[in-house]
């Protein structure tokens, strides 16, 4: 990886929800990433490689946090509303359903991601919580 590639990598995995290009930028501006070119280009061959994921429903990225999900399976990302982090896993069972979708229409998925929105376990508790109250 090229510096660059390094710098965001290292920010995205130490980050607790997705990051824009912009939030990116702020960040790493003190170690000398000073141009949105520089973290678009970063961005776009740590995708590539698989190490980063885009979140299309709110225009950010995240560090991949599986070793495995390069493969055929389908990524699924539970994003929560209230905190904003970002759960990724992969299902074999919803992969193979996906498959067979596109092989009853005659296609062939290339790329497959599965955004869902709502609130995760610790914000559900902290909601309950605050509604007892």
């Amino acid at each position: 990886m090229t510096q660059n590639e390094t710098l965001v990598y290292q920010l995205l995995c130490d980050a607790d929800r997705p990051l824009s290009a912009y939030n990116i930028l702020d960040a790493l501006r003190d170690k000398g990433i000073r141009a949105p070119l520089q973290v678009y280009r970063a961005l776009a061959k740590l995708v590539e490689r698989g190490a980063v994921h885009r979140i299309e429903s709110v225009n950010g990225f995240v560090a991949c946090q599986l070793h495995d999900c390069g493969g055929s399976e389908v990524s699924i990302f539970m994003l929560c509303n209230q905190c904003e982090r970002a759960n990724e896993f992969t299902d074999t069972s919803i992969d193979s359903r996906l498959q067979s979708l596109g092989n009853d229409r005659g296609f062939q998925a290339a790329h497959k991601v599965i955004e869902i929105t709502g609130l995760c376990a610790d914000c559900q508790t902290a909601q309950t919580t605050v509604q007892k109250h």
